[in-house]
């Protein structure tokens, strides 16, 4: 049950400001922030489990953000929801060129929500809505529903970025993603997980014994093309595990010009 808040400002010194909590089960194997030697100029960590990603960065200026729809009612469907952004992110297409033809074969995967663009354009995507559409200036949020759905945990965490984007840094970013205050249950969201299990999930962090936030991502990206990316990781009851930094240069550049683990 993930949370992604932007800033998509088009035109400006930093046109994407993005922070985003992975949030799932503590035993899914999963790799750690990094580039992929089978995609090359992707940068992401890697669900190992079914191969895909829920977030990362790609050449050419590509970024993609992923969220299941929580419906409890849904039926399993096969194909793994991570595969499309590693799809977008290693994909030569235009943002709306990959959707238009995403469009015709998304009943092939579970719901889902797709945060897709490069340095020029941004989109989104629902696939209950069926209707990929690009994406203005302005700060949007998304977790498990629709674009902008206003749980309290989108509000609060889009009010905290909203507070630091005159300056962003990855560390302010990362400070928003690790709020642990849950809902008050007069303004929880009823979809049918029961209310316990909406009280844990209400949260920007979650943690628990078996599932809660996994990481943290900050991703600032430059006019220039350069982006710097941060991932910190957590463990069983919100354990911090560590942190990921790494920068790329210019757009021209298909590798990260700098990776450092702390």
């Amino acid at each position: 049950m993930c949370l992604i808040v932007f800033a998509w400002r088009p035109g400006h010194a930093q046109p994407l400001v993005l922070a985003a909590n992975r949030d799932e089960f503590y035993d899914r194997p999963t790799d750690l922030l990094a580039p992929w030697d089978d995609a090359p100029g992707l940068l992401a960590g890697r669900d190992l489990q079914a191969g895909g990603t829920w977030l990362g960065i790609g050449a050419d200026g590509r970024f993609a953000a992923l969220t299941n729809i929580r419906d409890p009612r849904q039926p399993p469907i096969g194909r793994s929801r991570g595969e499309l952004s590693t799809q977008f992110l290693t994909s030569s297409l235009s943002p709306e060129a990959f959707f238009a033809e995403l469009s015709q074969r998304a009943d092939d995967y579970a719901g889902f929500n797709l945060l897709a663009g490069n340095s020029h354009e941004a989109w989104f995507y629902n696939s209950w809505e069926g209707a990929p559409q690009p994406l203005s200036a302005g700060l949007y949020g998304f977790s498990n529903a629709q674009l902008d759905t206003p749980w309290p945990k989108v509000e609060r965490a889009k009010a905290a970025l909203r507070a630091c984007l005159q300056a962003p840094e990855p560390q302010a970013l990362l400070e928003l993603l690790a709020d642990p205050q849950q809902a008050d249950d007069r303004i929880l969201p009823d979809t049918g997980i029961g209310l316990n299990t909406e009280r844990l999930l209400s949260s920007v962090f979650i943690a628990s014994r078996s599932y809660g936030t996994r990481a943290s991502t900050a991703l600032i990206v430059q006019a220039d093309g350069a982006r710097q990316i941060v991932e910190r990781s957590y463990g069983p009851h919100g354990e911090l595990l560590g942190d990921i930094s790494l920068n790329t240069q210019a757009l021209r550049l298909r590798e990260p010009a700098l990776l450092d683990t702390l």
